[in-house]
């Protein structure tokens, strides 16, 4: 899949045959052309609801050729998911993007033609921000450029507030959450189901406060709610339009982030075939140069003709165009990741911490940088997706041959980050490793957690260098465990039996990572999420 927008058939000029028509739209006029009203053509369009601003550029589309488009407005989402081959109760379709609607088709088996499909103009998703938060954002920056990377950060840190709309049922929620999931993936390639395995947008999430079912509705609530709001995930169109619009005391900055955005291309598709004269009417003349200009002016939508000079209100560049992914199997994995209630619910992480007289020297140096740069040290991109984020709940087990220490903690401000870090600085230590006894008491917690809140998703990080001499055995541990709702996420360091940690995981549903491999904080961001 290429970068940008895809190439389509159905331009302007194919099947035409009415070259006088075709030569007045060049001149970006028809009626003077035709010397009379042209018969009337009704074609019902289901359409994306932002597109409610074309209707007075449709309506010169009607009076100039005779073609009426009569809009039944929806969220994409919802339109693609309508969208049934031998079931269309509709003459056309006119989507923000039909790339959903492809990769359903394919998913579905269908093997017949897809739809005539042709752009006929484009915008970014962008994200607007109030112009104090837009200074933050660069001041936290080398280059003052902003990425979807720092814009998970702020919002891990209760600094950024936005609006998005439902990606389940909008296609600019769609677009910001596939933007966002891919710059989380690292790889700079279209993602795949392994990238979505693990969500690592929490903290970005934790961020989103306000939604709606549709970018038009967006705007509005963006509006009523903006007091308590520092950005809003939309359309370049619909961010320029807010702007003009005098609904906001002062305009917003308009974000590109540089690791890259989805492109929406509005294509026309035609559904019923009988309806192509009127279909390549409509399409000759929306992208005419005329009208591609209206196109712009009035919606401050950009031109698929390159002819037609940019409107100086639009940005010169809209930055790296993201790959979009070419499997539905991703798609409802990222939207089934968005609607899990472990997105919007509390959670709980109880680290369980090997302090055993092994980990002394440089392994607990290793540890202690390790959650300094989960705490916000690592300035990475994966070290800002996978930081700790507002509102993040832990409980820190410190264990030798047993419990030498356990404490509890909401993360609400810098200062409980630092508190954190002061209970892993303590030079205490054991002289033996009971492994299983540690972890069979981080078990009674999970549950007595889940019983004053069931709501509460917990899981549990198991750190460990050594191998078990102390305490209970593994194997009369696992029974126990065989039925848990609480994941164990292990890391094996040192000289940690990885068979004996992998096989804990795995009767729990988690899994281990071998931080020998690499490290502990490549370890501990591996897990990050999950």
């Amino acid at each position: 899949m290429r970068r940008g927008i895809p190439a389509r058939r159905g331009g302007p000029g194919t099947r035409l045959g009415r070259g006088l028509l075709a030569a007045c739209l060049l001149l970006g006029t028809v009626a003077g052309c035709t010397g009379g009203d042209p018969p009337r053509r009704v074609l019902r369009v289901l359409a994306s609801a932002e597109l409610a601003d074309m209707r007075p550029i449709l309506d010169e589309l009607r009076a100039q050729t005779g073609v009426e488009l009569q809009l039944d407005l929806t969220g994409t989402v919802d339109a693609a998911n309508a969208l049934d081959p031998g079931a269309y109760h509709h003459d056309l379709a006119w989507l923000s993007s039909d790339r959903y609607f492809r990769l359903k088709l394919a998913a579905g088996g269908y093997t017949g033609a897809p739809p005539l499909s042709t752009s006929i103009m484009t915008s970014p998703v962008a994200v607007g921000v109030t112009p104090a938060a837009a200074r933050a954002l660069r001041a936290a920056t080398p280059d003052q450029q902003v990425s979807w990377a720092d814009l998970a950060d702020s919002a891990a840190t209760g600094s950024l507030r936005f609006a998005m709309a439902d990606p389940r049922r909008s296609n600019s929620g769609l677009a910001a959450l596939i933007g966002v999931a891919t710059a989380a993936a690292g790889h700079g390639g279209a993602l795949r189901p392994e990238d979505v395995t693990c969500d690592r947008l929490r903290g970005f999430f934790t961020g989103h406060t306000v939604s709606a079912p549709d970018s038009a509705a967006l705007v509005d609530q963006f509006v009523a709610h903006r007091a308590d709001l520092d950005a809003v995930v939309n359309y370049e169109s619909a961010l320029l339009a807010l702007n003009a619009s005098g609904r906001l005391p002062e305009p917003l900055e308009l974000v590109y982030p540089q690791d890259g955005l989805v492109i929406s291309d509005y294509p026309l598709l035609l559904l019923d075939p009988a309806q192509r004269e009127a279909y390549d009417t409509a399409v000759a003349w929306l992208r005419s140069p005329a009208a591609q200009r209206q196109i712009m002016e009035r919606t401050l939508r950009r031109p698929v003709d390159p002819t037609v000079a940019r409107d100086p209100r639009l940005a010169a560049s809209m930055g790296n165009a993201l790959y979009y992914p070419d499997a539905k199997e991703v798609v409802d994995r990222l939207l089934d990741r968005y609607a899990d209630p472990a997105l919007h619910t509390p959670t709980r992480v109880v680290f369980t911490l090997d302090f055993s007289g092994s980990m002394r020297g440089r392994r607990i140096a290793a540890l202690r940088e390790a959650f300094a740069a989960l705490a916000g040290a690592d300035r990475s991109s994966g070290g800002k997706f996978g930081r700790i984020f507002r509102g993040e709940r832990f409980t820190v087990i410190r264990f030798g041959g047993r419990v030498l220490d356990e404490r509890d903690l909401v993360v609400n401000s810098p200062a409980d980050l630092d508190t954190l870090r002061s209970w892993l600085d303590v030079d205490s230590f054991d002289d033996s490793t009971a492994v299983w006894s540690a972890l069979d008491h981080a078990y009674d917690r999970a549950a007595a957690m889940r019983r004053e809140d069931p709501r509460q998703q917990v899981s549990i990080v198991l750190m460990t260098d050594g191998e078990n001499n102390a305490g209970i055995s593994l194997d009369r541990l696992l029974p126990a465990l065989r039925d848990t709702p609480v994941r164990t996420y292990a890391i094996a360091y040192g000289e940690a039996d990885r068979a004996d940690l992998d096989r804990v995981a795995r009767t729990t549903g988690g899994f281990a990572v071998d931080a020998g491999a690499t490290s502990l904080l490549t370890a501990f961001k591996e897990i990050r999420g999950c």
